[in-house]
């Protein structure tokens, strides 16, 4: 994990890579609860049987069920102190080159692409990749906007 003292040294980091979050097991029951809680049960997520045959060998989690898992996995990476909050300001861009198959270990890889000041704090702009272990392209690149309030 990396720490930054102050939301200055933040802002001195621009254009690094900021490191990786732990490996992370996307299980069955997490794509299911993902299905229950909004509502998209559709079966190359939820039905293990018939996505056998379906064109990913098996169930894969959901797209958005991905991008969920972004901030938890970021928090993972990096942290700014005397800050007094922060909150998901929303997404400039999102991709997913590939496909996440339940039961694979998933990290996030953080760049900081720019901090910007705004009333009260900083707009925060990173380019998170969620790697597969094993795979050979990530599942989910997406900008992610934050606000970091002093």
């Amino acid at each position: 994990m990396r720490v930054f003292a102050t939301p200055d040294e933040l802002t001195k980091a621009v254009g690094d890579h900021l490191g990786y979050s732990d490996w992370h097991v996307v299980d069955q029951a997490q794509v299911d609860a993902f299905a229950e809680a909004t509502g998209d049960r559709q079966w190359i997520h939820v039905d293990p049987e018939r996505a056998r045959s379906g064109p990913f060998g098996g169930t894969v989690a959901h797209g958005f069920l991905m991008l969920s898992l972004l901030p938890a996995l970021g928090a993972e990476v990096y942290r700014v102190e005397g800050v007094r909050m922060g909150v998901n300001y929303g997404l400039d861009r999102v991709r997913f080159p590939a496909p996440l198959p339940t039961g694979s270990r998933v990290r996030a890889g953080v760049v900081l692409l720019a901090v910007e000041p705004v009333g009260g704090g900083l707009q925060v702009t990173n380019e998170v990749t969620l790697e597969r272990e094993g795979g050979d392209k990530p599942c989910c690149v997406a900008r992610t906007l934050a606000r970091v309030y002093v």
